[in-house]
């Protein structure tokens, strides 16, 4: 009642000034709420539960092809996940903050869809683009886990060669995979958010990604694949759709918490990732 008097003791100009205001406090509230519902929720906000999974998004690596992953998301449909194989645009050689802008309409359609969180797999250039995705976008209120295979994550040596020695067939997704690249020292920057877990494989024997452990990354569980299976021989492009590498992908992504690879499991995890196959 007091402001009510208050209210009609004012001029009308100040009245029509007064709910212009309060008309625009609505909107920003509004658009805010929007901005924040489109980039998944308050930046703020802890990672999601590790208890329920959700879907598995697997990105490719350079070139797009969706065909490298089929096999490891059968595998994983077989095992009860929701998995889609994410289709990068054009030739997988453009941008990489666009190919990120790709992962990013993909998270927001899984949740959309009702997923509560997301697991990512990348493959090779398709891990740079989820750890792009992460220190961009803040994957980390969205990504329960985080696999990467055989990814340049701190670049690779072909790459750079690519972009001196023959500049006009190193697409920018090529120049962007030079470890001096402008893009991979801004993200060499970032630090890992804390809480996420992530899980870095590689095979000793890659000779796309140069050095093969470019794959490290500081906070991450970085394994090479010849640590859980001494004779393992398996190339780069070999990665997705190695038994050992996809039965190490499952456990990592299935159980109610995250438990890196033993030695000890090299024959189990092996047969695991036949199943399918």
């Amino acid at each position: 009642m007091e402001a009510r008097n208050w209210l009609s003791g004012l001029s009308g100009p100040r009245r029509r000034y007064l709910a212009v205001v309060a008309i625009l406090v609505l909107v920003v509230a509004a658009f805010v709420g929007v901005r924040l519902a489109a980039s998944g929720g308050d930046p703020a906000a802890g990672p999601p539960g590790q208890q329920r999974p959700g879907a598995v998004l697997l990105v490719p690596g350079y070139g797009g092809s969706t065909g490298s992953l089929d096999g490891l998301a059968a595998k994983l449909r077989a095992a009860g996940r929701t998995a889609e194989v994410v289709d990068l645009p054009g030739d997988g050689t453009g941008d990489l903050l666009i190919q990120v802008d790709t992962l990013n309409t993909a998270v927001a359609r899984a949740l959309s869809e009702g997923a509560p969180s997301v697991d990512v797999v990348g493959y090779s250039a398709g891990g740079v683009v989820a750890r792009l995705w992460v220190a961009r976008d803040n994957g980390a209120a969205h990504a329960r886990r985080i696999v990467t295979l055989g990814s340049p994550l701190h670049g690779t040596q072909l790459a750079a060669a690519g972009a001196a020695l023959a500049p006009g067939a190193c697409p920018l997704a090529c120049q962007q995979l030079a470890p001096t690249s402008a893009l991979l020292r801004g993200l060499d920057a970032q630090p890992l958010p804390a809480g996420l877990p992530w899980l870095s494989l590689w095979t000793t024997g890659d000779q796309t990604v140069l050095p093969p452990d470019s794959a490290r990354l500081t906070g991450a569980v970085n394994v090479p694949v010849q640590q859980i299976c001494l004779a393992e021989s398996v190339s780069h492009s070999a990665l997705p759709s190695d038994p050992l590498v996809d039965g190490i992908v499952l456990q990592a992504l299935d159980s109610a918490s995250f438990t890196p690879p033993r030695p000890a499991q090299c024959a189990a995890l092996t047969a695991a990732g036949r199943i399918n196959s």
